[in-house]
């Protein structure tokens, strides 16, 4: 299983990186494949033809659990990335916080 973890693991050597530990990379991993499969069950909902309330009752589940990932992924980022970099003296970061939670809470 860990290789597999490490062989999905590929660097682009032009964008910023960050080393996930085993069980922040497989908590998140596992959310998305949870959400990946809600967003193909609503597909086959189309495809079906569901009702539309039944249909948006579905994707009201999708985005919370968006909603769900992006709050995990952000607590980790601010315990890890933000804190060290501030540590640092990188106070841009900062400001990259701030740009990032404007956007998010649109």
């Amino acid at each position: 299983m860990e290789d597999k973890i490490n062989a999905t693991k590929e660097k682009c050597p032009c964008c910023r990186t960050k080393e996930r530990g085993e069980t922040e990379y497989r908590s998140l991993m596992n959310r998305l494949s949870r959400i990946e499969g809600q967003v193909r069950g609503v597909k086959g909902m189309i495809e079906k033809d569901a009702y539309c309330i039944d249909v948006l009752t579905q994707v009201a589940a999708i985005t919370a659990a968006l909603n769900a990932f992006n709050k995990e992924l952000l607590g980790n980022h601010i315990r890890t990335c933000v804190t060290d970099d501030l540590k640092n003296g990188k106070e841009e970061t900062a400001e990259e916080l701030i740009d990032v939670l404007q956007r998010l809470m649109r």
